[in-house]
């Protein structure tokens, strides 16, 4: 009997395992059909997923379907843009809902997200992207013959984990974001009054108008919240807050009307311990609170009442205050003591422009230093009123001392503050100095500071600012480091624009240094010895940001230094102007002494596009060519074989191109522009340059080193990575040469040398033989033209000549001035014949001289070609003259 019930339990077990896995596959396909036809019923958008999957066995014996990859596209008019993407949505529901009939919904249990990006969009009008239910028309609401929706909710739980919501509102320039959203709820949604259980973790940002007034705040809420849906109103039961660290409980409801919500809220922290004071700075900053032993009391209460609608705000009555507080962390030296605090936020009306901000009093005191400040807000939204005031000494190497601030090197210095202000934003925007009240100063004295990123220490010996109506005056700075100094003064204009209305930040600033070390003030990359691998390069740039000159800055620098040192470069009497403005930064007039003469400068770099561009204008004033074409980088890749000239070049440099958007570098082969310069008391040493080298070795009479290039101005044209030079003339031992031809930013040749070589370079007995030709005939051999070709590369360049084709054309010259002059002679003895003149020997003697003209022509011929071949071949040791 036992065996039997054994093997009847056994079966049952196998065909109910047997069924677990069969109905996934039997009712997927009508899952699928069924979240498809809610969607289409109720979404206008564009929605995709990846798959609908169906389970048995996860949660049995309830059944959950999972939608995977969920995404909905927005149509017209934010076509295109992600409204919503999860990476599963679970539904939960009872195993027999399955087997429902056509007409009835499948009843869900509980619902969950995992991973979900929610991009709201306002537009300038107020449309937002959000509103994509698809609404149904009266009639087919109350009609009885409807069709029966697919799903129905009657949920008990539902959890929302790792949510990430941005809600842009373009027409009030607002933006808010919450990340990393944790949410559950637990109560029974299908009744009308019910308690939800509720727990929420999140970090929110919010920022008005560009101005940040929260920035990754950590909130957390654990809560009772008690529903009643026929009135729709929700009351605070148990409950505990978290801002930051500081503990908050509510009291109180709210409840949703028909033109906006009816609030009645009161909050506060549930005791008057100092500590909640720190609770409110983010744990990032305030570090462990455990052990901090504070004295003095500090709350929070408030009340919030009203109703919050598209004409009225809620009022408010919001107070913040602490009392002859203090606090100490226990592994730090110093306290901080004496602590006020006063804070009002209210609101009487309901009005927005009638909520107000008093700071009445902030006072604390660091070993014996004492700060205080005030200040008072109003007409927030329409004019904004500020009216403050800063009073104190801060000793900046108490403060690590005191408050746990991370940093490598502790502070120092001596900061001094007495400043008293008060504005409204609209003689901000506009610019009404007269309106704004400024007075007092701003002192920092004995500033150190140093940290990884930095060259060398930091230090800041003296720096004074005065506040005044129309601007803020640098009256004195003085900055040390490394071997570097720098002096300054100036004013800012236009500060509480740039500060409260992101307008541009206008200065003028003189600069003085008497030694100026770029590299005390940029620490240079570490170069490293081993490969980088090709992926961890491309996500080293991918994640590097483009370099960019500030957009909110319009301001002139006007520099002095009588000694800067940049890499291996050390510029003497450095003057002129710097302008920053528009995300460009111009030189103008400036000027230096290097390379033992004068070098003007004027040039233009904008970062406004994506790809940098830069132009620039140089003036060489008896600058030393072989330290500038070797020493400036950019000089050396145009003109490489400048470098083995010595003397001085005067002229102009125009150039102009691409940055490379990282480190703004020079894209070589974007550069474009010419040189045009005169070099004077030049000389050339041609075995210092393989190209020279090669050329002296191939033309056998050629001396280099007396190549006279003193007084000639050369024109160089730079472009797509090749650089021209125009033809210019040069002299060798009587003879013509004309250079041109190019090379390109990878070193490849591809120049032309005509020679122009005059008979009598080719020695005496050639010289001899082509005066037989007669005196009219040997003058027109005077400028044998020859071309040396240079190609190759500087590394490794090569030396051709057209000496074949020389010498053949010679050779057809030759001989026709032989039959010019054989034709000649020959009308000249038909003439004497015809006339009687001649005798039958005289005849035979023109025939004779014919032929031994021929000989002369073969010998001519031979003699030429054997001299050019002489000079435009290898070199020999020279051979005594013959006698």
């Amino acid at each position: 009997m036992g065996k039997k019930i054994l093997k009847w339990g056994g079966g049952i077990l196998v065909l109910l395992i047997i069924l677990l896995l069969l109905t996934p596959v039997l009712f997927k396909g009508k899952i699928q059909d069924l979240v498809k036809k809610t969607i289409n019923d109720n979404i206008n958008a564009t929605v995709n997923f990846e798959s609908v999957n169906l389970s048995l066995i996860r949660n049995f014996p309830k059944a959950t379907v999972s939608i995977n990859e969920l995404v909905v596209i927005n149509k017209a008019p934010f076509e295109g843009d992600t409204l919503v993407y999860s990476e599963k949505i679970g539904l939960k529901m009872s195993v027999m809902q399955l087997f429902n009939s056509a007409n009835e919904p499948m009843q869900i249990e509980s619902i969950s997200a995992l991973n979900t990006k929610v991009n709201v969009l306002v537009d300038e009008k107020g449309v937002a992207n959000y509103d994509v239910a698809i609404i149904d028309e009266e009639d087919q609401e109350d009609s009885e013959d409807s069709e029966t929706t697919p799903f129905s909710l009657a949920l008990d739980y539902y959890l929302i984990e790792n949510l990430n919501v941005s809600y842009t509102d373009l027409s009030s320039k607002m933006t808010f974001i919450a990340k990393e959203l944790y949410h559950q709820g637990k109560g029974n949604l299908a009744n009308n009054v019910l308690d939800l259980n509720t727990e929420t973790r999140t970090k929110v940002s919010f920022d008005m108008e560009g101005t940040k007034m929260l920035n990754d705040v950590s909130l957390s809420l654990k809560a009772i919240i008690g529903i009643d849906m026929d009135s729709m109103k929700f009351t605070f039961k148990d409950n505990k807050a978290l801002i930051n660290q500081l503990p908050l409980q509510f009291d109180g409801s709210l409840q949703m009307v028909e033109d906006g919500q009816l609030y009645d809220l009161t909050f506060g922290t549930p005791d008057s311990d100092f500590k909640n004071f720190l609770g409110l700075i983010p744990e990032a900053y305030a570090g462990n609170l455990d052990g901090v032993t504070t004295s003095g009391d500090f709350k929070v209460d408030g009340k919030v009442k009203g109703k919050l609608s598209e004409q009225t705000i809620l009022t408010l009555a919001i107070h913040m205050g602490a009392k002859n507080a203090s606090f100490q962390y226990p592994d730090l030296p110093q306290g901080v003591s004496n602590i006020v605090l006063d804070v009002n936020i209210m609101n009487q009306t309901g009005i927005v422009k009638d909520t107000y901000v008093d700071l009445n009093k902030l006072s604390f005191k660091i070993d014996k230093d004492v700060f205080n400040a005030s200040a008072n807000i109003r007409n927030i939204t329409e004019n904004m009123l500020v009216n403050a005031k800063f009073d104190g000494i801060i000793n900046l190497a108490n403060v690590t001392k005191a408050y746990p601030i991370k940093m490598d090197i502790p502070l120092s210095g001596i900061l001094k503050a007495n400043v008293n202000t008060a504005f409204d934003m609209n003689s901000v925007e506009k610019g009404l100095y007269q309106n704004i009240k400024n007075s007092g100063s701003l002192s920092l004295t004995g500033f150190n500071y140093s940290n990884d990123a930095m060259a060398k220490p930091l230090q800041i010996q003296e720096a004074a600012l005065t506040f005044n109506t129309s601007n803020v005056s640098l009256n004195k700075f003085n900055l040390k480091t490394g071997t570097t100094d720098i002096a300054a003064d100036g004013r800012l204009d236009n500060l509480y624009g740039f500060l409260f209305k992101k307008q541009t930040l206008k200065g003028n600033f003189n600069v003085n240094s008497s030694n100026f070390v770029l590299a005390d003030l940029m620490k240079e990359d570490v170069v490293s010895t081993t490969e980088t691998p090709k992926k961890e390069e491309k996500a080293t740039n991918d994640a590097a940001e483009p370099l960019k000159i500030p957009g909110f800055l319009d301001c002139t620098i006007n520099a002095n230094a009588k000694k800067v040192v940049y890499d291996n470069l050390v510029l003497n009497n450095v003057k002129g102007s710097l302008v920053i403005r528009d995300e460009a930064a111009r030189l103008q007039n400036m000027s230096t002494n290097i390379f033992n003469g004068i070098l003007a400068f004027d040039g233009n770099v904008s970062t406004k596009e994506t790809t940098p561009v830069f132009d620039m204008n140089l003036g060489l004033k008896s600058l030393d060519v072989k330290s500038t074409f070797t020493e400036l980088e950019f000089l050396k890749t145009i003109a490489p074989i400048a470098g083995i000239v010595s003397g001085k070049i005067n002229g102009d440099v125009k150039m102009s191109g691409k940055l490379n958007a990282l480190d703004l570098t020079p894209d070589m082969n974007s550069l474009s522009g010419d040189i045009q310069g005169t070099l004077v008391d030049s000389e050339i040493d041609p075995q210092k340059s393989q190209l020279l080298a090669a050329l002296d070795k191939g033309v056998s009479f050629i001396d280099l080193k007396k190549i006279d290039l003193n007084n000639k101005r050369m024109h160089i044209v730079f472009k797509n990575g090749k650089v021209q030079f125009k033809p210019f003339d040069i002299k060798l031992k009587d003879m013509a040469v004309q250079v041109s031809g190019e090379h390109g930013f990878d070193q490849t040749l591809d120049y032309d040398l005509d020679f122009k070589v005059p008979a009598k370079l080719l020695g005496s007995d050639i010289a001899n033989t082509l005066a037989k030709l007669g005196p009219k005939e040997s003058d027109k051999f005077n400028a044998i033209p020859v071309k040396v070709e240079l190609t190759g590369n500087f590394a490794s360049p090569k030396v051709g000549t057209n000496m074949g084709e020389v010498v053949t054309n010679l050779t057809n010259q030759i001989i026709e001035e032989q039959k010019n002059r054989l034709v000649d002679k020959g009308t000249e003895a038909l003439f004497d014949m015809l006339g009687g003149g001649k005798k039958k020997n005289e005849g035979e003697g023109a025939n004779a001289e014919g032929e031994a003209k021929k000989d002369e022509t073969e010998e001519v011929v031979n003699k030429l070609g054997e001299g050019l071949k002489g000079l435009f071949g290898k070199k020999k040791k020279e051979e005594p003259a013959k006698e």
